[in-house]
């Protein structure tokens, strides 16, 4: 190693490492600055200084032609790596990466090949974490704890560079074989400064994780190095910045390198002087605790400082960390209550902050295009949940719903839909936000669609359009299209629907694909654009539909019967929505006509064809009565018997409180049943009844046995109920005045 090379062991995202690289770089004023990355992607890396650049940013690496194939490297304020960069743009020292290039990693997919040296390496514990085993050996718990102590919140660390080196070192002597990757890295690394020292004409400098100080200060010929690098894969690569987010920072999120609280550490970064950072950081908990409505009183936040510190004293810490600024702020601030810091601690410890990249950073298209579509549509990406409520009457909110239609069609979700308007109307939509930095990567994986948001998207659903055989789901594609506003898509939907309605027969094929066609017709009232075709195409699959109902109805098995009871409730919605024809309505209310004289037909459908009938004002109340009466008459089997009561009354049990002669029909079937019959359809009578609410089932009560006089809670048996039951009547009557006391 030649004589002025200069290695600082760093943490890859450590405030306290961060401060002293930089005094340290300022005292040595460097001619190069060398810093573990993929050495392939330095042309990116100055652009870390630039001024619209705003951390978290990750570089984001992919193979050429698999980008699902990637790889991040995360950068915060506080990376020390992110401050050696910025450090050397400013005083013109040169500046690159020396690790192995991303074509390396993305070769593997990320995994090394399995050999003897590598099963080794990761068996042996201090390899396997260095820095939990100095931590235990000095009696800690956790080797965060340990560094966080020493290192990243010690107000006097002293010369830690050295001291790191130095512990290292010794580590590395107790271990056995590196794996053959984490040795191909240390030899390019070795190689890369060897040519930096060769070149430069002033100080190197050399940013890398700790644990590899030894291997980089040790004598290695350059052949022997060169050998280890012999048959590395190489692919084709591509790179670039994308925004990170401060959650994903978090070791929580699964993030290898990831620290336990990004905002303290950023609060740590941001904080240089050690008397007023802790007063700084529960004055933040405060300001949080009262925008949220708490009363936080001053005492109690001199109280919580005070507090801090003890509790640092006793556990023996250089200064006060979050875990006791934490506990004193529970204690002084939120009145012992754990609840009211949970409440605050996402947003205190690990905030809610996405990273910006300067427009002229070399994006990928479609990256491009969704920075200009943030922008114009003003929807800022953040990564905590938030709600957004668009009015898709406004431009702004239209543009907005539009975005993120498309987005989902992309499978990037970064929007979910709650509840699609239909509890406010067509007009209006809910959405849940939350940005991932994975979206980056699912966008370069469409850009086999298009360049832009609309192209590719609409690509992506014509391409699931061309493929999908089932009408349903094809229906709802083209719903899809058509609410994210792709006219090419959409009418590429419309013509493979109608071709393929005409060649299906299949009832329950014809019936799913209404609801998504009423769908369509709905959002085309609130969207720009209009649907047409569809208009006259969902009619004549009604028509098809009601044409092979009766058929489809016949002989079916319980799963077959629900299946078809489903769609056809489905189908029935849509129908009323889409406010059909009375030639088309007459069709399909036939159709449900023809079930209930049909001997063949499952009577769970045909109760659901009469239910239908009945809330359209087609079966009247006496007719409804008469065919109930029938279809429970003591002659049919109490299977078909309750079939056609479960069609007919599930999910509207509320009729029997207002139709008399519906009550009466299921009151004599009821009667009618023995014991053991009763018992097996108890599960069948309760899911009627589920729906009432306790308004209503005393409403019922009041129908079925009449109020009384015997006091505000009193019942009596109508004449003739008192035959139902006779030998319970005392014990029906006990359990109503209950029932009704609740």
């Amino acid at each position: 190693m030649p004589g002025d090379v200069h290695l600082f062991g760093i943490r890859h995202h450590g405030p306290g490492s961060a401060r002293r690289l930089v005094e340290a770089l300022d005292a040595l004023t460097p001619a190069a600055v060398l810093i573990e990355g993929p050495a392939d992607a330095s042309a990116l890396l100055p652009m870390l200084a630039d001024p619209a650049m705003r951390t978290p940013v990750a570089l984001l690496t992919y193979a050429a032609d698999d980008p699902a194939n990637a790889s991040f490297y995360p950068f915060a304020d506080y990376s020390p790596e992110y401050q050696a960069a910025c450090w050397a743009v400013r005083h013109g020292a040169e500046l690159r990466f020396i690790d192995l290039p991303s074509s390396d990693r993305l070769g593997e997919h990320g995994a090394e090949p399995i050999d003897e040296a590598s099963f080794l390496a990761e068996q042996d514990p201090i390899s396997r974490d260095p820095i939990g085993t100095l931590a235990e050996a000095a009696g800690y718990a956790d080797g965060e704890s340990w560094w966080t102590d020493v290192i990243e919140e010690n107000p006097a660390p002293g010369q830690i560079f050295a001291a790191i080196a130095d512990a290292m070192t010794a580590l590395r002597a107790e271990t056995g074989s590196l794996s053959n990757r984490e040795a191909a890295r240390e030899a390019h690394m070795r190689i890369e400064i060897a040519r930096a020292a060769k070149e430069s004409e002033g100080p190197i400098v050399v940013v890398c994780g700790a644990w590899h100080v030894p291997a980089l200060v040790e004598k290695r010929s350059l052949t022997s190095d060169r050998d280890l690098l012999k048959g590395r894969p190489k692919i084709a690569v591509k790179a670039t910045w994308a925004p990170w987010t401060s959650p994903r920072l978090a070791r929580a999120s699964g993030y290898g390198a990831g620290v336990s609280a990004p905002g303290w550490y950023a609060h740590l970064w941001a904080s240089s002087d050690h008397e007023t950072r802790d007063s700084a950081w529960l004055a933040r908990i405060c300001r949080i605790l009262r925008d949220r409505g708490h009363f936080v009183s001053t005492a109690s936040a001199i109280e919580a400082q005070r507090l801090a510190r003890a509790l640092a004293a006793l556990r023996q810490r250089p200064a006060p960390g979050f875990e006791e600024l934490r506990d004193s702020a529970i204690a002084c601030l939120c009145n012992g209550e754990r609840a009211m810091w949970d409440d605050i601690a996402a947003e205190l410890l690990v905030g809610s902050d996405v990273g910006a990249i300067p427009a002229d950073t070399p994006l990928a298209p479609l990256l491009e295009d969704l920075q200009r579509q943030q922008k114009a549509t003003r929807l800022k990406p953040e990564a905590l949940e938030r709600v957004l409520t668009l009015d898709l009457r406004s431009e702004s909110g239209l543009a907005r719903s539009t975005l993120l239609h498309r987005l989902t069609a992309l499978e990037v979700p970064w929007g979910r839909l709650a509840d699609a308007g239909r509890s406010r109307g067509t007009f209006r939509e809910n959405w849940q936000l939350c940005w991932e930095p994975e979206y980056a990567v699912r966008l370069v994986e469409n850009l086999v669609y298009g360049s832009t948001i609309a192209e590719a998207a609409g690509g992506r659903i014509v391409e699931a359009i061309r493929a999908e055989p089932d009408l349903g789901a094809l229906a709802a594609l083209t719903r899809d299209a058509m609410i994210a506003d792709l006219p090419h898509a959409t009418g590429i939907g419309i013509s493979e629907l109608e071709e393929k309605a005409a060649l299906t027969s299949d009832c329950g094929t014809l019936l799913a694909a209404l609801p998504p066609m009423a769908d369509i017709l709905r959002y085309g009232e609130a969207r720009a654009g209009t649907a047409e075709h569809l208009a006259e195409l969902m009619p004549r699959i009604v028509v098809q539909a009601a044409l092979a109902l009766p058929h489809a109805a016949r002989n079916l098995d319980a799963e077959a019967a629900g299946k078809l009871r489903g769609q056809i409730l489905g189908a029935e919605n849509a129908i009323q929505l889409a406010k059909l024809d009375p030639e088309v309505m007459a069709e399909w209310h036939g159709a449900l006509g023809k079930l209930l004289d049909d001997a063949q037909a499952t009577r769970i459908i045909a109760g659901v064809a009469a239910r239908l009938l009945y809330e359209a004002e087609l079966l009247e109340a006496e007719a409804a009565a008469t065919l109930l009466g029938r279809m429970l008459s003591p002659g049919t089997p109490v299977a078909e018997a309750a079939g056609f009561f479960e069609g007919f009354l599930e999910g509207a049990g509320q009729r029997l409180i207002h139709d008399a002669p519906l009550r009466e029909a299921v009151d004599r079937w009821l009667a009618s049943l023995d014991d053991d019959s009763f018992t097996t359809n108890l599960p069948l009578f309760r899911r009627v009844f589920s729906v009432l609410d306790r308004s209503e089932r005393r409403r019922l009560l009041d129908a079925v046995f009449g109020r009384g006089h015997s006091g505000a809670k009193g019942y009596r048996l109508l004449p003739g109920a008192a035959a139902l039951w006779p030998a319970h009547q005392a014990r029906v009557l006990e359990l109503l005045e209950k029932g009704a006391a609740k």
